[in-house]
């Protein structure tokens, strides 16, 4: 594994699932499952991994301590991306995120991770309703077996 889509092409079959995992405050790993894709960072145009979140924990963990880890696995064959996250979303703003920018980046999300949806109207109705960030993490290290 020498990308990071190299690394995101074991989860492909499975909707881009991959494994994130963060610090808590004291130290320890907290891992949880999203859907995840690779896209461009739509403010510097670097290839990030990218994950739409509204989990408190997660966020509050990586508000604090933005490193981050993905794991991805198709069978026994596995890699790990390590990287720093930036969350862009509601409660998170950045010069170059709008409300217009956000939903866009929100759906760009979703279809990089494999994602079809049927009525896009309600999916951003939803994200905006539940205050979803977009976590974009761009890597530092990628290994694998």
């Amino acid at each position: 594994m020498k990308t990071l889509q190299d690394a995101a092409s074991l989860a492909s079959h499975e909707r881009g699932l991959v494994v994130i995992s963060t610090l808590r405050t004291n130290g320890t790993i907290q891992s949880s499952l999203v859907n995840a894709g690779v896209l461009a960072h739509p403010a510097t145009g670097d290839t990030v991994l990218a994950f739409v979140t509204a989990g408190s924990i997660k966020l509050a963990n990586l508000r604090a301590r933005p490193q981050v880890t993905a794991a991805f696995r198709n069978g026994w064959q596995w890699a790990a991306v390590e990287g720093q996250a930036q969350i862009a979303g509601p409660d998170d703003p950045h010069p170059w995120l709008d409300a217009e920018s956000l939903r866009l980046l929100r759906r760009a999300i979703f279809v990089a991770a494999g994602g079809e949806h049927d009525n896009w109207e309600e999916y951003d109705r939803v994200m905006t309703e539940q205050r979803r960030a977009a976590v974009l993490i761009r890597p530092n290290r990628i290994y694998s077996n």
